[in-house]
């Protein structure tokens, strides 16, 4: 089995398992590529999920599912009625809620082996800087270039692998960033080397979305965490999977790091998160 990115300070692998949680997760240690060897990995991963909404439900569902140890939620957010036809992890009997909060409670009966860290507040440059150190991998379920593009760089900075997906209407796309362990890894910028001009690319309040589309991506993103951690199967880091759900057909293309690249490249420009100190404030989830 292949080293997962916590290794370096995980201790040994705890194999010593309730008979529930032998029945809970009984199909994962069925698996040979997983077995109690990997659910255990799984058991002492700690995973963050920026964004409680249409991407961040069935990512934090899966997630909380599948035994990770413990999962921050972030997102300031209160819940609305135009939420609840793509953000599955919410109902209505808890609009006006702050979301990461909502989705805690529904992961706290799904799951309550799972540890839960509620943080009801913005993804900024001092929360990325107090949060992501904290985590083994962090996922990007936001709906606005500035919190991208501080994750991506902030993840590369601190030394945090960066699972993001992107919907619109009825596409979604995907991919891992690892940009920090190095060649051939590239980092967020070196897809998107700067944010585009505003107003450019709609959101999915101003451009619509098909609510399964962000379901389908969020599990994607999920199936990629595990991935990760279990150390299986080929990643996306250096792919980016794009998905049309209208044409019924997934591609996949090569991203390569890029030398001139101001995060990752020979003579990067970027060291710090000063450039997103002064942000205006931007909406979190999907």
């Amino acid at each position: 089995m292949r080293r997962g990115p916590g290794d370096d300070h995980i201790p040994a692998m705890d194999l010593d398992f309730t008979e529930d949680e032998l029945r809970r997760y009984s199909r994962h240690i069925l698996l040979a590529e997983v077995g109690a060897t990997g659910q255990a990995r799984l058991r002492q991963a700690r995973v963050l999920v920026v964004g409680a909404g249409g991407l961040g439900s069935p990512l934090a569902l899966y997630l909380g599912a599948a035994g990770i140890g413990t999962l921050g939620l972030v997102d300031h957010d209160v819940l609305e009625l135009s939420n609840l036809q793509r953000q599955v992890a919410h109902d209505t009997s808890r609009l006006g809620r702050n979301k990461a909060e909502s989705v805690a409670q529904t992961l706290a009966a799904l799951n309550p082996e799972v540890r839960l860290e509620v943080h009801p507040r913005r993804m900024d440059a001092e929360a990325a800087r107090e949060l992501i150190p904290r985590y083994d991998v962090v996922c990007d379920g936001t709906d606005n270039f500035a919190t991208r593009f501080l994750l991506g760089d902030a993840c590369h900075l601190l030394g945090r692998p960066l699972v993001s997906a992107a919907v619109l209407r009825f596409e979604g796309q995907l991919s891992v960033f690892r940009g920090h362990e190095g060649p051939p890894h590239p980092c967020h910028r070196c897809l998107h080397p700067e944010p585009p001009p505003e107003g450019l690319v709609p959101t999915c309040s101003e451009a619509g979305v098909l609510g399964a589309v962000v379901g389908v991506m969020g599990t994607l993103q999920a199936t990629e965490v595990l991935k990760l951690l279990l150390g299986i199967g080929e990643g996306l880091s250096g792919r980016l999977l794009l998905w049309d759900a209208l044409d019924a057909r997934f591609r996949t293309v090569k991203l390569k790091r890029d030398p001139a690249c101001p995060l990752c490249g020979e003579h990067a420009t970027i060291r710090d998160l000063s450039a997103h100190e002064h942000a205006a404030p931007a909406a979190c989830a999907v």
